[in-house]
Formats: C-alpha cells, structure tokens, sequence
C-alpha cells in the first residue's frame, strides 16, 4: 500500500508542477521527502487512516488546481478523492486508492 500512496502523490506533483519543457518529477525528488513509500509506511503501520487521507488531500488539491476545480476531469478527480476520504477503515483503502491511481495516470 505505501508504494501505492507514495505513486499517487508522485502523480499528483506531476499534474501540479511538471511542464513539457521541464525534468520530470521523480520519487527522490525533494518535493516527494514528506509524501515518500517511508512516511506511509509508518503511517500504515500504525493504521492511521486520518493522517493518510490528509496527506493524500495535500496532494489531490494541489493536482486539482492544476486541472480546474470545475473541469470534467476536476469533477472526476473530486469524486474519486471524495470516495477514498469517506473510507474508515485500513482495509477498506486499497479500492478507492487503485482507483485514485488510475485516473491520475491516466491524465497524465
């Protein structure tokens, strides 16, 4: 699962911050320290879902100023982040998280 989150901030970052004509976004980044595989782990690790789903909204806000609150993929991206703070539980994550993943690839 931290691999999982770590890919959804990374592709968040990329939405909000890279540009064509700029080197892509990597994991080592310095921008990625807070939201790297070692940081939801521990945060897995001690089963907090709150603190996930925050750093999570961290990195959807910033992806969603980046393609327009009110846009179709805005509204999409809105859902989907809408349905992974609604989970409650460790177990219940993976779905909307996959899902979340997805859609932010596939934006790209």
């Amino acid at each position: 699962m931290e691999l999982l989150l770590e890919t959804v901030a990374l592709f968040s970052f990329k939405l909000a911050y890279e540009t064509e004509d700029s080197s892509p976004i990597l994991r080592d980044d310095l921008m990625m320290s807070d939201y790297e595989r070692e940081v939801f782990g521990l945060l897995v690790r001690r089963g907090d879902v709150e603190a996930i789903q925050m750093k999570v909204d961290e990195c959807l806000s910033l992806a969603l100023s980046a393609i327009g609150v009110d846009t179709v993929l805005g509204r999409e991206l809105r859902s989907l982040a809408a349905d992974f703070s609604g989970v409650r539980m460790m177990e219940q994550l993976d779905s909307p998280l996959l899902a979340l993943k997805q859609y932010l690839k596939d934006i790209q």
